[in-house]
């Protein structure tokens, strides 16, 4: 069974960060390891701190996402329970794996879907400049997509064909992981603006993940410059890993869909679909940052690993 771990980078960590560089915070998540979920009362009781100050600090960890709560009743009332969210945190300064022999990579550039039916506002740049016509739906049928690093669109999908490179080399899958930048998209940017995007394999959906926004607070890493800074500048890093016992985002189980489900045996491709549904109860939009935009130097990954 893998464990729940959070994947963090200098360049979205930033919260998770602040959030842990308070040694009351650290005695907090300890705590929870050690002993469970427990109530905040136990907590400020076990060590020695202010109820208000306890109070304060599971409000910060909570707001990182490093613990979550649950209102309970008790004997006098309601108390708040705590649980600590993740087993490990990592600290990545490098995304890009060591290859290994059991792990074949494909790495596809985002202007490479087989498939699409968008929504405007939507868009494709490069990163010399934009790609046909803005907020036109039929842009996505240029031939100049192939040189896209970054697209956009309301509701909809894209659909990218990869090669089934293990079931060529004979080899067994254990675990399939797609990793990609994503963000919301909104007409010029907000940092609280939700967005369901699902991920589909082979037909089926395996995993659901809400972007909180769409950033462009300051300029990404890679973004070029001619790109305006009113316009989306970078997302987050995503992985999404299907395995036997279910799928996983950033190492937290979301689904009950396995390899068993997407049938990878069964396809010369695999058919990745990114979307947002009309039927989203967060219908933001989506932003897919390629090479050469956002914070990531890197297209759409596929590993599968046998």
């Amino acid at each position: 069974m893998s464990k729940k771990f959070l994947l963090l980078t200098p360049e979205d960590g930033s919260n998770v960060l602040k959030s842990l560089a308070a040694p009351a915070r650290l005695a907090i998540l300890t705590l929870l390891h050690e002993k469970g979920p427990m109530n905040v009362n136990d907590i400020s009781d076990l060590l020695e701190l202010p109820q208000s100050s306890t109070s304060s600090h599971i409000n910060s960890l909570e707001s990182a996402g490093l613990i979550t709560t649950e209102s309970q009743k008790g004997r006098k009332g309601s108390q708040k329970i705590c649980r600590a969210t993740h087993e490990e945190i990592v600290l990545s300064f490098s995304h890009t794996k060591q290859k290994q022999s059991n792990v074949i990579e494909v790495s596809m550039p985002v202007g490479l879907y087989s498939e699409f039916d968008v929504m405007a506002p939507c868009g494709l740049c490069s990163d010399s400049g934009i790609v046909g016509y803005l907020d036109s739906p039929d842009t996505y049928l240029s031939p100049d997509r192939m040189r896209a690093s970054l697209l956009w669109f309301t509701k909809g999908y894209v659909e990218y064909q990869f090669p089934n490179n293990a079931r060529i080399a004979g080899q067994t899958v254990k675990e399939l992981e797609l990793v990609m930048e994503l963000s919301s998209e909104v007409p010029g940017t907000s940092e609280n603006w939700p967005s369901d995007i699902h991920i589909s394999i082979n037909g089926t959906t395996a995993a659901v993940w809400t972007a909180p926004g769409d950033y462009g607070d300051h300029r990404g890493k890679y973004t070029p410059d001619w790109w305006k800074l009113a316009g989306s500048q970078y997302g987050h890093l995503k992985s999404f890993r299907v395995t036997h016992d279910g799928t996983y985002i950033d190492g937290i189980r979301v689904s009950n869909v396995s390899l068993q489900d997407i049938a990878l045996e069964d396809h010369r491709s695999i058919r990745v679909r990114i979307s947002v549904p009309n039927d989203a109860k967060h219908p933001g939009g989506i932003n897919i940052f390629g090479k050469q935009f956002g914070n990531y130097d890197q297209d759409i990954i596929l590993r599968l690993q046998s």
